[in-house]
């Protein structure tokens, strides 16, 4: 293979990533949006709030991805389509774990700190929540990728 057909691959990687994390900062905004109105709105306990908002954001970057960031494998690929949702569902399902212990470790050490940036106890409440919650959606955006890149939208 010569230098510029991986350098072509390379480009068509770091374009498809991009895309990814688009459609990660759209299912973010959907995360957070859904987390915070059922926390802060409707009392919902932190970690139920979250995974619900995590599996909307789910459902919503499958959509996304498939129609856009992967769109070129769809027909490439002799998988069924559900078998290809229970894929994405499934590493979706591990990255929730993943975002869940990473959000609970981080909201414990930071929320100290917070205590003392903003004086108001629900301010720091507030603030935690969701810099705790984009500190994991981040850290689950490597695992998503990769995982879904290598697995449910993989070339056969």
């Amino acid at each position: 293979m010569s230098s510029l057909s991986i350098s072509e691959t390379n480009r068509q990687e770091v374009k498809r990533f991009v895309k990814f994390a688009t459609v990660g900062v759209a299912g973010m905004v959907t995360h957070l949006t859904i987390a915070n109105v059922l926390n802060f709105g409707f009392h919902f306990p932190d970690a139920t709030a979250n995974a619900i908002g995590f599996m909307t954001a789910v459902l919503q970057n499958y959509l996304l991805n498939y129609n856009w960031t992967f769109a070129d494998r769809r027909y490439t690929t002799t998988k069924a389509r559900w078998v290809q949702v229970s894929q994405f569902f499934l590493v979706s399902i591990i990255g929730l774990g993943i975002n869940t212990i990473v959000r609970e470790i981080v909201s414990h050490l930071l929320y100290p700190m917070w205590q003392t940036v903003f004086h108001n106890p629900m301010m720091a409440e507030v603030v935690n929540y969701n810099f705790s919650i984009a500190v994991a959606i981040g850290v689950v955006l490597f695992w998503n990728f990769i995982v879904n890149r290598l697995w449910t939208f993989r070339n056969k």
